[in-house]
């Protein structure tokens, strides 16, 4: 739910309790609603705020288009419901994250349209290596992403914890979910892909460079 505040200041959204949101990881719904806040665009680190938004947006769009190609390899196997779960809360992240986009008045990447070719083509690439294959990939990427939203936290709690509340518990909920992801690859013998670290360590430095091109292009 969107709680509207006064028409005088540009106030961004809260997380606090109220409507409901998507299943977690740990199939309980989380009691979340948006309303206004101390948050404002003028009190805020505009840049810093700004460069968050477009990343874990660019990231989570990223993360839905590689779970598309590993479903369309490997969605009617025995791992399809496994990679559909995820692929459910990573749709539910990039939902979030379109919300964030309007409220901070956030431009997207200019890359999206490469992050769409590329990260299908690395979900389809890993799977047709075998369900190995694809949560080599999930664990190299969650791992890479899990540790962006974690430097994300501790910039924020420098800033200012009660200032950026909402942001806080919104990438430490996402974080959370990833980390799960992460032991859900590793679970499924991730580890036991062809050339595991090699294929890992790829993977983590495409990452690392999407990371560094969307924060600032």
């Amino acid at each position: 739910m969107i709680c509207t505040g006064s028409a005088a200041a540009p106030t961004l959204w809260r997380l606090c309790t109220g409507a409901w949101w998507p299943l977690s990881a740990y199939g309980k719904k989380i009691s979340i609603r948006f309303c206004s806040s101390r948050m404002t665009l003028d009190n805020i680190n505009r840049a810093a705020v700004d460069r968050m938004i477009r990343v874990d947006h660019a990231g989570e769009y990223g993360a839905n288009r590689i779970l598309a190609g590993q479903m369309a390899v490997l969605g009617r196997t025995s791992v399809g419901p496994v990679i559909q779960k995820m692929w459910d809360q990573e749709k539910a992240h990039l939902k979030k994250f379109n919300e964030l986009m309007v409220a901070f008045r956030v431009r997207p990447t200019v890359l999206m349209p490469l992050w769409n070719v590329m990260g299908f083509a690395l979900g389809a690439g890993t799977a047709l290596l075998g369900k190995e294959g694809a949560m080599a990939c999930t664990v190299a990427v969650e791992e890479t992403i899990a540790h962006h939203y974690n430097n994300q936290i501790r910039t924020l709690m420098e800033e200012g914890p009660e200032k950026y509340e909402e942001l806080l518990q919104l990438i430490k909920k996402f974080r959370d979910e990833e980390l799960e992801h992460h032991d859900t690859g590793l679970h499924h013998d991730a580890e036991l892909a062809p050339a595991y670290a090699v294929l890992k360590g790829a993977i983590q430095a495409g990452c690392h460079a999407a990371i560094y091109l969307s924060e600032r292009l």
